[in-house]
């Protein structure tokens, strides 16, 4: 018994400093090439490989071997937690080498990492590099590769010839204790991940033009009409790093890289990324026929943007702005003011307060956009959607403030299919209860199928309704997949407002594409098809056609424009059951009862460019502030104060003739954040049978406005 009990003290002995040095154990990254060598080969065997791998993969630039440079690279680089390598510092006499030296550590395959007492840790090298790289065939005492450690007392130094030199290894509650300096060491160099992430590119007409040409081409298989796109959609047929690096200005300040050519703030490891801007929108101007001096917009804002892992990015935007327009659009504002004291909505922005005679309006967008695959892309947030290939869309457009909103873009084979939940807000006083806002939903889903390499069409269905009886959000409506008129009749006749659309695009060649819409609201194919002119043949139709590179001259894209929606459309019987938000369409601007022809010339060339915008319309507005009788132009009126169910001509009630001319010329300061600088010229002129008749606006403007601006969203002045 006395013996069984040395044994079994004995072998306790052994097996706990035994275990006591395992715990202490600390292990050199290894390769897969090193994986059956002994441990105590393994720190050669590490440093071989290293050295074989980069001395493979480094290519020497050619600027060097044209000089016949003779020197020498010193690499500070790390192997992390994770098995990866990160280049810390390179100390290089050209800068293309140390480009290619970090090129070839990140491209390194993952090593199963150092470890200390069983936890991965991070572990520092050094490594030289000569030129000519064959200068590094032998490992002399200069060119061993050094690991540096940290420890209680400082750095021990261990080169590659296995020094006998006792190492002293940090405590565990050390490392711990450097868990905060470890997370700045995992930051590493900008990647523009941006331009590959699930973010939406801001939805600027300037910009969008930028890709047109390239997604339009015959054969892409893109689909254009849903917007904004993301940046991963746009990818594969425009280089959006580039573009960008090809405009940089060569500077070497701080504050000139920051102003021209990057972001303000540019945060990057291998799990997450982020930057940050401050953005402005400034504007002075002077409206000649308005009876006050000048006009202007002081707009400053944050914006942040990044992603978490791949699948996960966010944005957000935050406005402070004041300001005071040309007359006629203080004029428009004004009459689209909502009940409670406020004096007016800025139109595509959002409600406004008093700021002595001018306006104060904040604003704020933002959305989480997540793509668990390659198929799905689901998005929440606060902002604008637009839906067709034109300036203008007659089934959902961007001219609206922004709103709450759920979206699910699905895309596979020659489909995408969009699913939009949205949450609107009826501002009228006729519609305020104790103080609040009517609160209505709005959700809609667009099939986009390319036929062929040059033909797509759409489908799209649209619904409106309220919470009556305290319905909510209805859940019938959250099937991406109904026939929401079908849903419209199930929960009653006077259960929501049902639209559906048809759009369309054909590639003539890769220079030429003709687009159009169809919208119907009310479908009644005997009142539409009848002849008589119905109040409920209410119907809106765009056609267009868009020139790129026009006369074999790149950048230059021109654009022709028609569209025409019928009396009553968009509008309702039901007092808050109308296309609308925030006393805004939601779709054209001008509400209904209008035809427009618009032409658009646009030029870009480097960081310049310009465009040009005519349009002709004619329009028929209202007779009377309370919209009875109702003609069927405010999309607000009600439908059964029409003073009669046929005969309803286009431009009914009050006809106005409408004129619009604009120029603008700019100057793109800075290509990673669309800031620039521009110069506008605007002319107007609306000319009514009835002057002073309700809508009493100015009726002639020549305003020319300078700005320096973000170019975040559209501004829309041609209303």
């Amino acid at each position: 018994m006395k013996v069984l009990m040395v044994v079994l003290s004995a072998f306790l002995f052994v097996s706990a400093y035994a275990q006591d040095n395992l715990q202490q154990d600390e292990r050199f990254p290894v390769f897969t090439e090193c994986e059956n060598v002994n441990y105590s080969e393994q720190e050669n065997c590490f440093y071989n490989q290293i050295r074989a791998k980069v001395m493979t993969n480094f290519e020497l630039p050619d600027t060097v071997a044209e000089d016949n440079y003779q020197g020498k690279i010193t690499v500070l680089f790390e192997v992390t937690p994770e098995g990866k390598f990160r280049v810390i510092y390179v100390d290089a006499v050209y800068d293309e080498l140390k480009q290619e030296a970090e090129k070839v550590f990140t491209e390194l395959d993952e090593v199963k990492p150092a470890t200390y007492n069983g936890n991965p840790i991070y572990m520092q090298f050094r490594m030289p590099i000569y030129l000519p790289l064959d200068r590094n065939k032998s490992a002399s005492e200069n060119n061993q590769i050094v690991a540096q450690e940290a420890n209680a007392g400082g750095n021990s130094v261990v080169n590659e010839s296995n020094s006998t030199k006792k190492k002293s290894l940090p405590k565990k509650k050390e490392i711990y204790s450097e868990e905060y300096d470890s997370v700045s060491k995992s930051l590493s160099a900008y990647t523009h991940k941006q331009f590959s992430s699930h973010l939406n590119i801001p939805f600027s007409h300037e910009v969008y033009n930028r890709f047109d040409d390239e997604m339009n081409r015959v054969g892409t298989n893109a689909h254009t009409a849903s917007k904004p796109f993301l940046y991963s959609d746009v990818k594969p047929y425009y280089d959006f790093q580039k573009e960008n690096e090809a405009l940089a200005y060569d500077v070497d300040s701080w504050l000139g890289r920051k102003f021209f050519n990057e972001h303000m703030v540019r945060i990057q490891s291998e799990k997450y990324w982020f930057v940050a801007d401050v953005a402005a929108d400034l504007q002075i101007g002077k409206d000649f026929d308005a009876d006050f001096s000048t006009t202007y917009n002081n707009t400053r804002a944050a914006v942040i943007q990044g992603g978490i892992g791949k699948d996960l990015n966010f944005y957000a935007a935050v406005y402070e702005s004041q300001g005071r327009f040309a007359q006629y659009f203080n004029q428009y504002a004004e009459s689209i003011r909502p009940d409670g004291g406020n004096p007016a909505i800025i139109p595509g922005r959002g409600i406004a307060k008093e700021f002595g005679e001018d306006y104060d309006y904040p604003v704020a967008e933002g959305y989480l956009s997540y793509s668990p695959s390659e198929h799905f892309n689901v998005q929440f947030g606060h902002g604008k959607n637009f839906i067709g290939d034109g300036y203008r869309s007659l089934l959902m457009s961007d001219v609206a403030s922004p709103y709450p909103f759920f979206k699910l873009n699905t895309s596979f084979w020659k489909l995408k299919y969009t699913n939009t939940w949205m949450s609107m807000r009826d501002v009228r006083p006729a519609v305020t209860e104790s103080g609040s806002f009517r609160t209505k939903y709005v959700a809609n889903h667009y099939l986009s199928y390319n036929v062929t390499k040059r033909l797509n069409i759409g489908l799209f269905e649209s619904v409106i309704w309220e919470n009556d009886n305290d319905r909510g959000f209805d859940l019938n409506y959250l099937n991406p997949v109904i026939f929401y008129r079908a849903i419209e009749f199930s929960t009653g006749s006077r259960g929501g407002n049902a639209l559906i659309g048809l759009t369309g695009k054909y590639k003539w060649s890769n220079h030429f594409n003709m687009y159009g819409q169809l919208m119907i609201d009310e479908f009644s194919s005997s009142d539409i098809l009848g002849g008589e002119q119905s109040y409920k043949n209410k119907l809106g139709f765009q056609l267009g056609l868009k020139y790129f590179n026009a006369f074999n001259l790149d950048n230059l894209y021109l654009q022709l424009e028609f569209n025409k929606v019928r009396p009553y459309t968009y509008s309702h019987n039901e007092i808050t059951l109308n296309y609308g938000h925030n006393n805004q369409s939601l779709a054209h601007l001008w509400g209904a009862n209008f035809r427009e022809l618009i032409a658009i010339a646009r030029y870009k060339k480097d960081r310049l460019y310009g465009h040009v915008k005519f349009i002709v319309g004619k329009r028929g507005f209202e007779l009377e502030p309370d919209l009875d009788p109702f003609y069927g132009s405010d999309i607000y009126g009600n439908d059964e104060n029409r003073p009669s169910d046929n005969g309803n001509e286009m431009f009914q009630g009050n006809a106005a003739d409408f004129l619009y001319g604009e120029l603008e010329l700019g100057y793109i300061v800075n290509p990673a954040t669309n800031l620039k600088v521009y110069a506008n010229f605007i002319h107007r002129n609306l000319n009514a049978d009835l002057p002073g008749v309700n809508y009493d606006f100015q009726k002639n403007t020549s305003w020319v406005n300078f700005g320096f601006r973000t170019d975040l969203f559209n501004w829309y002045y041609d209303f």
